[in-house]
């Protein structure tokens, strides 16, 4: 009986031909990933910041404390708005109140000065929000929104409140015929009620773009498991 004339390969030929990928490549591979997505999605909670009730619970303190800061700008409002100036008269027994200036531009003066504070309160408001909480979110913008929106309707009824009388006739009667007295503050334009929130989100949504956090790159394995 004659030897065979090809020797059979060593052994560690035979591995490195047939045992591709190598024993237990494949799960360790594998399990490399499954901690890599396992952890970018239950591992991070801590570094990702406080959870959504803290973060609403931090929104509903932001509009709170804008909503009762309304009443500063009502108090600024009722103190730097221009006065319309009104004379009381009697014609035929009854009394009237005519606008003394009829060309006069103070109650766009009203107006314009509510408008104003508005958009100021809203640039303050949107800078204090973004320096005490640099993470931004969804929370916070509706605070934004919300708690300027609510200073802005306190502020127009603080500002009336504290302005002169809202009874104009009985006004004109106690300073008398042809005295000139102070109509009470109104708010025609109505859609100065929305300068505080819009200035709000819209200096904060540029501050968090410009200075806010940047989220980490993903980081890419190779076939093998090894980061890229």
């Amino acid at each position: 009986m004659t030897a065979p004339l090809t020797p059979p390969p060593p052994p560690h030929e035979q591995s490195s031909h047939h045992a591709w990928p190598p024993a237990g490549a494949g799960h360790g591979v594998g399990a490399r990933d499954h901690a890599v997505a396992h952890g970018s999605v239950h591992g991070n909670k801590g570094e990702d910041g406080p959870g959504m009730r803290t973060d609403v619970r931090e929104a509903a303190v932001i509009a709170v404390a804008l909503a009762l800061s309304g009443a500063l700008l009502g108090v600024l409002w009722n103190w730097l708005a221009p006065r319309v100036p009104l004379v009381g008269d009697v014609v035929d027994g009854t009394w009237v109140v005519y606008l003394k200036d009829t060309e006069g531009e103070q109650s766009v003066g009203v107006d314009g000065t509510f408008t104003l504070l508005a958009l100021a309160f809203g640039v303050v408001s949107a800078v204090v929000v973004f320096l005490v909480r640099r993470r931004g979110g969804v929370p916070v913008v509706v605070a934004l929104g919300v708690g300027g929106l609510l200073g802005s309707l306190l502020a127009w009824r603080v500002g009336v409140w504290l302005g002169p009388a809202q009874d104009v006739l009985a006004h004109a009667k106690e300073v008398g015929k042809g005295v000139t007295f102070s109509a009470p503050l109104r708010l025609a334009a109505k859609g100065a009620l929305l300068a505080w929130p819009f200035s709000a989100l819209l200096v904060h949504l540029g501050l968090t773009a410009l200075f806010g956090p940047r989220d980490p790159e993903p980081v890419g394995y190779g076939p093998y498991g090894e980061p890229r």
